[in-house]
């Protein structure tokens, strides 16, 4: 752990803002020094604070030498463009099929992974009894559309309709020893909590335990974000008394954007040249007045009036608005599109959008990693993603938990030996696409 932290980078560490950490410094609760060039707080003068005390004792480290002790097969449905689904194959996981409707998306997939087994199409329309008992871990971020709750249940029918319901179907179906799901934080708290309640009820109905949800924060995962996703981790009845899952340890540091464009601890390499989108002339010269870190705050009244419009009388900080970043700094959280006016994602020096490359290297995606489609396409791709290396994080305390499992006596799924051979895959899942279950036809 570095000796210094920036006072903006213990606010995001702490979950604040940067005038609570000045009110603490003015208190007393923290001290604040300077040198020439800034103003900083010292870590071994913060160890009170729980965010900084886990980066000071973290087994991040060790923990990064997890390795499976069998072979360990995963089933992923919403895959995207393959954030998760790489996090959990750097992890250790050997995925016998991912399922995606966008197009795009699965062009991407099957571009950088040719070995993988795509399904490309609607989840409704897939059949996975065929994967009954011989899948470990099913896992997926699934889209979380408003629930019904016209019944007083609040169990997995009453999910109908939702693409919930379908990760719900495919775990009766499937039948695996562990799922995960991912997902916006804000799902713990809408409808008032109702709907997280259904959510626990429906995974009781289908015989696992649940996990306590966390809430993981992308910066204390080697990630240069500030993203937050919601997870879901859920074990079978029959195997959650003889186990425990242990979250991952944090990272000893924090990464910013100087760590995702230039050579050091994450990449070895500059970033390389990229396509971006580009801002027309009567923006870039707006956004030419907004300095590093900075934004529609900094320019000045009349400019900001004309370029928020009716925004500018609203309450709330706006801070997504004429927004450029700091170099120095983790990222905001990354949007489907750089160039949005709520949300504007500028570089910390050029007055430009962020090219597709320094979005996945925010989203922590190898450079190999190739991205089909057009601009737009490619955008929302990576700023859908979960993070690659917050993944990955998650997969080793996975493979942990397998390991686990292993060692209790509780045997890996039966090998599906023709995973790793695309050609010969056909024979077993062919009848995804082409026939619907049988529980499936019956909601019909």
């Amino acid at each position: 752990m570095k000796d210094i932290i920036s006072l903006n980078n213990f606010s995001d560490l702490a979950g604040v803002s940067r005038a609570t950490v000045e009110t603490w410094a003015k208190t007393g609760k923290v001290t604040v020094h300077h040198d020439a060039e800034m103003k900083y707080l010292r870590t071994d003068e913060l160890m009170d604070f729980p965010e900084v005390k886990a980066m000071a004792c973290t087994n991040w480290h060790e923990e990064m030498s997890t390795v499976p002790l069998g072979s360990y097969t995963s089933v992923e449905l919403f895959a995207g463009a393959g954030g998760l689904a790489l996090g959990m194959e750097k992890a250790g996981f050997r995925h016998v099929l991912l399922n995606e409707y966008d197009k795009y998306a699965c062009m991407t997939l099957r571009r950088n992974r040719p070995d993988w087994n795509i399904v490309e199409g609607d989840v409704h329309d897939i059949d996975f009894t065929p994967l009954r008992d011989r899948v470990d871990l099913l896992t997926g971020g699934f889209p979380c559309q408003a629930f019904s709750y016209a019944g007083k249940r609040l169990g997995f029918e009453e999910t109908r309709g939702t693409l919930f319901f379908e990760m719900a179907r495919a775990v009766k179906e499937i039948r695996p020893k562990v799922f995960l799901g991912e997902n916006v934080r804000g799902l713990l708290e809408h409808d008032s909590g109702r709907t997280m309640q259904t959510i626990r009820n429906v995974i009781s109905e289908l015989g696992y335990t649940l996990v306590e949800p966390r809430v993981l924060r992308a910066i204390q995962y080697n990630v240069p974000q500030k993203r937050e996703r919601l997870i879901l981790v859920a074990i079978r009845n029959d195997i959650a008394s003889r186990v425990s899952f242990r979250w991952p340890d944090v990272a000893p540091d924090i990464r910013t954007l100087r760590d995702a464009f230039f050579a050091g601890e994450l990449y070895t390499t500059d970033i390389p040249d990229s396509d971006g989108q580009k801002y027309p002339d009567s923006k870039r010269r707006i956004m030419e007045l907004v300095p590093e870190g900075g934004d529609w705050r900094d320019l000045p009244v009349e400019i900001a009036k004309e370029y928020l419009k009716g925004s500018f009388y609203l309450g709330g900080g706006k801070t997504g608005m004429a927004r450029r970043l700091a170099m120095d700094e983790p990222s905001l959280t990354l949007t489907c599109a750089p160039a949005q006016k709520q949300t504007e994602r500028c570089h910390p020096y050029e007055t430009r959008p962020l090219t597709v490359r320094e979005y996945a290297r925010i989203q922590t995606f190898p450079d190999e990693w190739e991205f089909a489609g057009n601009l737009s396409a490619q955008y929302k791709q990576i700023g859908n993603a979960v993070p690659v290396n917050l993944s990955w994080a998650i997969g080793r305390s996975l493979i942990r938990l397998f390991n686990d499992i292993t060692a209790s006596g509780i045997q890996p799924a039966p090998n599906i030996k023709a995973a790793a051979h695309k050609t010969r895959l056909h024979g077993l899942f062919e009848g995804m696409v082409c026939e619907k279950s049988t529980e499936y036809r019956k909601r019909k």
